[in-house]
């Protein structure tokens, strides 16, 4: 501090120590309040309209006649997106498209059907954290409907049930082909998954709006597993 600070503290009745206090006030800024990341959890089935495990004949026959419709279902277990809670949030989706889903030329589109007892906060935070992962395999999503939503993980596979919008009954694979077997596996999941399997859809159908309805028995045409947002 020079010569003349020191004289306008003392003609002010500052002391040397109250100035700097008074200088470090001033230099000092609130810090902002930091949110803690979450890992979001939970678990995934979907189950589409064309066979994702299949001999390489089987598969292109499908590519250019079905597959341009599926249905996807998440359970979520844990974690929190946007400081909102996510865990107990189960949300099935109805996604189309004029092409092959595996097309990347051509667009999606979606419906989301989301159980009652998620509040507005989360739903609103489930729009944000789907289009943040898999925004360009849902497209636009055309509507979000309230129905009720039975997410049932049983020891054989996955029983999914969403009023009259969506079903899907899927089961585990005994002889787990999808690994032992990797090249005859088509596709990716359509959302994110730590360790994709196969499983055997025994029913899969969805009555939505952005669509004709459709419904599948009887093939290996689903993917589940766990995710880790």
């Amino acid at each position: 501090m020079n010569v003349k600070m020191l004289a306008l503290c003392a003609v002010m009745g500052f002391g040397v120590t109250g100035v700097a206090a008074t200088f470090s006030g001033e230099l000092t800024r609130p810090r902002a309040a930091v949110v803690p990341a979450t890992k979001i959890t939970g678990d995934y089935v979907e189950a589409r309209t064309a066979s994702v495990l299949a001999g390489a004949c089987h598969f292109n026959g499908e590519y250019v006649t079905v597959g341009k419709n599926a249905v996807m279902a998440w359970n979520f277990t844990g974690g929190s997106y946007n400081g909102v809670d996510l865990r107990g949030v189960k949300a099935v989706a109805a996604v189309s498209s004029e092409e092959n889903l595996d097309d990347a030329r051509a667009a999606h589109k979606s419906e989301l059907a989301i159980d009652p007892s998620a509040s507005a906060a989360q739903v609103s935070a489930l729009r944000g954290l789907l289009a943040a992962k898999c925004g360009t395999e849902l497209g636009t999503i055309s509507a979000v409907r309230r129905e009720p939503v039975n997410f049932v993980h049983a020891e054989n596979g996955y029983e999914v049930e969403a009023g009259n919008f969506a079903q899907m009954i899927v089961d585990y694979r005994a002889d787990d082909t999808c690994c032992t077997q990797p090249n005859t596996v088509w596709y990716k999941p359509l959302s994110p998954l730590d360790h994709r399997k196969v499983g055997y859809t025994e029913i899969a159908g969805v009555k939505g709006t952005i669509a004709d309805p459709w419904e599948r028995r009887g093939e290996d045409s689903a993917f589940y597993g766990a995710f880790t947002f």
